[in-house]
């Protein structure tokens, strides 16, 4: 018989639905009788005992807020009878020790990826058009346009021949695209972003660092680059960031500035002729055997629901932990969702300068937030608020279950690039886009992203792959999800038998024989987090 609620750890004092519950229900739970008071939708959280107004409440072992008024037992926990409440952190508490997991069995196990002059290793295999300003975002348009018609194999979208069958008032159907792929081993993507002037020049800088990691991301294998002449992002600056990556970097790097070249036409005949021959050599590389060491998975949640924490996320954490055992590489982002789980992560940093590191980027983040009239505990959207993420550390001590187990390896701000193996803290916003497009930016050659009501989102640059915190989604919304962890809440696998599940299947992606939904939908989403102001 199915379970009716859970406790996550050992110490809380709440519990998760896993199904629906009616007032007056009783439920049999650690050998007592438990009445439901109210009526509690699956994922949100049931009082395990009575509350007096400003008692902790505990759930994931740690502090997830306080009691606004007084909660009985059995009741539903709400945004109108629980407020966020988060431990104050100042510093490393105790010793960190971590056992590893038994990786016998993938030791010899390789991936098909794309070998780099510098040694990393891609898992696609990309030439990349961007702007190094917004004004240069229509002649990225353009050629977007012009590529995308030669190079790539046509498709008529449905909905465009819906729309015309509406315009001529009878049905009309597409003829068969006769045209082909021109290359097999090489993908063409373009960037635009409304960045590079008009704002502080340190955005400009930081978007500078930015593209650089694009480029030196091991997935892509040369870039177009076009630069207006007049602004903040100049060429220089972007070249001083690339070479602070990678200073030895032997990728084509083809850069235009308009403002010395004339007419537009002028400019755009240049670029086609240049990056079609380098695009053409580029094509050249083909696909070999590499360690799964080379491996760098971004870990990221959008759209969590009161699953998230307790079966997709904790099988991400899995996964982390045996690509770290196998002297990989797993990066844990989105800071404002680990507001209340800093002790652990600061006792997990090996480099005590990283603790502090960690703790003061959290500090200034929290700051800049209620300078600007919010906070974090206006995290949780309206979305997770309704599936049972009430509070913003309710929320990051479920999100904060991806980044496994392990030691924390390295502290990184937006923008600097991976450097070692192992798990990484990478400090950026929670909005999903903004985060991707940060963790593509530090190096990462694949994402896992956990979802429970469902979002899009992909990269142009690197697979997303989509894993759905419950069965029902996944059945909802097959064409965006690429794997489910329902089984996990049925009991019917655990977390560590479904992580090796996700391993295999990061393989097959990683590899070139599985496409992710992402890609299949050609969602290509490239926001950058933009601190400053604009002048």
């Amino acid at each position: 018989m199915q379970k009716k609620i859970i406790k996550v750890n050992k110490p809380d004092n709440v519990a998760v639905a896993l199904v629906n519950l009616k007032a007056g229900e009783v439920v049999s739970f650690e050998g007592e009788d438990i009445k439901v008071l109210s009526d509690t939708k699956s994922k949100h959280k049931i009082a395990l005992q009575k509350f007096e107004s400003g008692d902790r409440i505990i759930m994931y072992s740690v502090l997830v807020g306080t009691a606004n008024g007084i909660i009985e037992k059995g009741d539903v926990l709400t945004v109108d009878n629980v407020k966020h409440q988060s431990e104050k952190v100042f510093g490393k508490t105790e010793s960190f020790s971590w056992t590893a997991p038994n990786v016998d069995k993938w030791k010899d196990k390789t991936f098909m990826g794309y070998h780099r002059p510098d040694g990393q290793v891609g898992t696609e295999n990309v030439w990349l058009f961007f702007p190094l300003v917004f004004c240069e975002n229509r002649n990225i348009e353009i050629l977007k346009d012009i590529f995308e018609r030669e190079l790539l194999k046509q498709k008529v979208n449905p909905h465009q021949m819906l729309l015309r069958s509406l315009v001529s008032g009878h049905e009309e159907t597409a003829e068969t695209p006769t045209s082909t792929d021109v290359f097999k081993n090489i993908d063409v993507k373009f960037i635009t972003h409304p960045g590079g002037c008009g704002g502080i020049r340190q955005d400009s800088e930081i978007l500078a660092k930015l593209l650089a990691g694009y480029v030196n991301n091991p997935n892509v294998a040369g870039a177009t680059v076009l630069s207006l002449g007049c602004q903040n992002l100049q060429i220089s600056v972007f070249k001083e960031a690339l070479n602070a990556i990678n200073p030895n970097m032997e990728k084509p790097v083809l850069i235009y500035e308009q403002q010395q070249m004339g007419t537009v036409d002028e400019m755009l005949t240049a670029i086609v002729k240049d990056s079609f021959e380098a695009i053409k050599e580029a094509n050249k590389q083909e696909r070999q055997p590499a360690p799964i060491s080379k491996l760098k998975v971004g870990l990221e949640c959008g759209g969590s629901d009161g699953f998230s924490g307790i079966s997709a996320n904790p099988t991400l954490g899995a996964v982390s932990d045996l690509l770290v055992a196998l002297n990989g590489t797993a990066v844990l982002a989105e800071f404002p969702e680990l507001c209340g789980v800093e002790q652990e992560l600061v006792n997990r940093c090996v480099d005590e300068e990283d603790g502090k590191k960690f703790l003061q980027l959290m500090k200034d983040f929290e700051k800049s937030v209620v300078d600007a009239g919010s906070g974090f505990d206006m995290n949780p959207s309206p979305g997770n608020i309704k599936d049972g993420l009430i509070t913003d550390a309710m929320k990051s001590a479920g999100a904060a279950k991806k980044g496994g187990t392990s030691p924390v390896v390295s502290v990184l701000d937006y923008g600097e690039y991976i450097k070692e193996p192992g798990l990484n803290l990478l400090c950026t916003p929670g909005n999903d886009v903004e985060s991707t497009t940060g963790l593509v930016g530090s190096g990462c050659n694949v994402v896992l992203f956990t979802t429970g009501l469902g979002t899009p989102t992909g990269n142009p640059i690197a697979p997303i792959i989509k894993v759905s915190s419950n069965t029902e989604l996944k059945e909802k919304m097959p064409d965006i999800i690429d794997i489910e962890t329902g089984a996990v809440i049925r009991a019917e696998k655990s977390i560590d038998e479904m992580a090796e599940e996700m391993l295999d299947f990061i393989i097959e992606v990683a590899s070139g024989r599985v496409q992710t939904k992402a890609k299949l939908l050609n969602q290509n989403d490239f926001i950058p987090w933009k601190r400053g102001v604009s002048l």
